[in-house]
C-alpha cells in the first residue's frame, strides 16, 4: 500500500513539473549506505544547479529525465523507496540500488508563484 502511495505522489510531480520549466533548479545528490542516515559524514554529496528546460520518462530503463544545459538527470522508478516533499518547491527522492547502496535525491525549484 505505502508503495503504490509512493507512485502516486512521483506520478503526480512530473505531470505537474512542466511549470518550473524556465526555472533556476538545484539538485543536491548523496549516495550512502544508510537509508535513513544521509549524514554528512557517512555521504557523499554533489550539487548541480542549472534552468529546467524539458522533463521526460524514459520507457527504455524505467527512468525519469531532468534536462538542462549542460546537464541531464535521472531517476530510477523503479528503484525509489521513498518520496517527500519537504518544503515549498522542494523535493526529496530515495533509490535503493541494492542491499547498502541508497541515492537521495533533493530537487529545489526557484519558482516565482
Amino acid at each position: 500500500m505505502e508503495s503504490e502511495n509512493i507512485n502516486s505522489k512521483v506520478i503526480l510531480f512530473f505531470e505537474n513539473i512542466e511549470k518550473y520549466y524556465g526555472c533556476k533548479t538545484d539538485i543536491t545528490e548523496g549516495l550512502t549506505s544508510k537509508d535513513t542516515n544521509f549524514d554528512t559524514d557517512l555521504t557523499t554529496w554533489n550539487l548541480s544547479e542549472f534552468t529546467l528546460l524539458r522533463s521526460a520518462y524514459r520507457n527504455n530503463g524505467n527512468k525519469f529525465m531532468l534536462e538542462g544545459n549542460g546537464l541531464y538527470y535521472e531517476i530510477s522508478a523503479s528503484d525509489i523507496v521513498n518520496f517527500n516533499e519537504p518544503g515549498r518547491n522542494k523535493f526529496e527522492f530515495i533509490e535503493q540500488y541494492g542491499d547498502s547502496v541508497f541515492r537521495i535525491t533533493k530537487i529545489r525549484f526557484h519558482y516565482k508563484y
